[in-house]
């Protein structure tokens, strides 16, 4: 059997209500994202938090020290799990991922987290790119609306299109409820 890593992308406050870059459904995303890290632990998956710290001395979200870098409540880590600080949206980027994950002889990423159309995109194409199998969790991931040449691309819409996007050459894209009932195979 395939081992296994959970690893969850940036469920920080900063994207949730009152926080500074709230994403659409993310309340529903982490609940779901909350029954996975339940699963995870029951079966023995490896968890993995990724937290992002923004570098950048414009950040408008995720600063150091401030309550909406924090992990969110109903995913935070335990004591023994590994939490992983990144500065970009690749989580690979400039951390030790890569390292932990094949220490621990993981060849599959089941990967949730905010948000579909940055962090989320550019960590399961750059684990692709790395060798991994990458099942992608689309209702435990939560996006914002995007706009391009003026053109307002609701919420909805730029999750979708991330999701199809990713879906097949990069990951396997399931539902939380296929996840924990164990449609799927190999994982």
């Amino acid at each position: 059997m395939t081992k296994s890593a959970l690893v969850f992308i940036d469920i920080q406050n900063d994207y949730f209500p009152g926080g500074a870059m709230e994403c659409f459904n993310s309340i529903s995303a982490v609940e779901n994202a909350g029954n996975i890290l339940k699963f995870a632990r029951e079966q023995g998956f490896m968890p993995i938090h990724i937290r992002h710290i923004s570098t950048r001395p414009d950040a408008n979200f995720f600063k150091p020290h401030t309550y909406g870098s924090e992990l969110y409540h109903l995913v935070a880590p335990l004591a023994d799990e590994q939490v992983i600080i990144k500065h970009y949206p690749n989580s690979f980027q400039k951390t030790d991922l890569k390292d932990v994950l094949l220490k621990k002889g993981v060849e599959n990423l089941i990967i949730c987290g905010m948000m579909s159309h940055m962090c989320i995109d550019a960590t399961v194409r750059a684990a692709a790119d790395k060798g991994f199998s990458c099942t992608l969790i689309h209702d435990a991931c939560a996006t914002r609306e995007l706009s391009f040449l003026g053109t307002i691309i609701p919420a909805n819409m730029v999750h979708a299109a991330y999701m199809s996007a990713l879906s097949g050459l990069y990951a396997r894209v399931f539902s939380t409820e296929e996840l924990l009932s164990g449609i799927m195979s190999g994982i």
